[in-house]
């Protein structure tokens, strides 16, 4: 809808901007319009890494829940010797 704004979209903007708030207030409003977008996109990436945190550690866990379970080895005697011969 916006697409990208060309130099000549941009000065009629910083000339509005010119108007409405003069010269001594431009730059002091440009520091804190970065200030916030930077803040804005710090947090962002904050949320976006602790969702993607947040996925990892829950694969990882459906991954241990659909794994079976191995019993130990049973302890290993002597052999017991069976016997065939049927003779009672």
């Amino acid at each position: 809808m916006f697409g990208s704004l060309g130099m000549g979209e941009l000065l009629v903007i910083f000339l509005i901007a010119l108007v409405l708030f003069g010269p001594k207030r431009l730059p002091e409003l440009g520091r804190s319009l970065g200030k916030s977008i930077a803040e804005f996109k710090r947090a962002s990436n904050e949320l976006r890494n602790t969702l993607e945190e947040e996925i990892r550690l829950d694969e990882q866990k459906q991954a241990k829940a659909s794994q079976p379970t191995i019993a130990p080895p049973a302890p290993q005697g002597e052999p017991v010797a069976h016997s065939t011969d049927r003779t009672a």
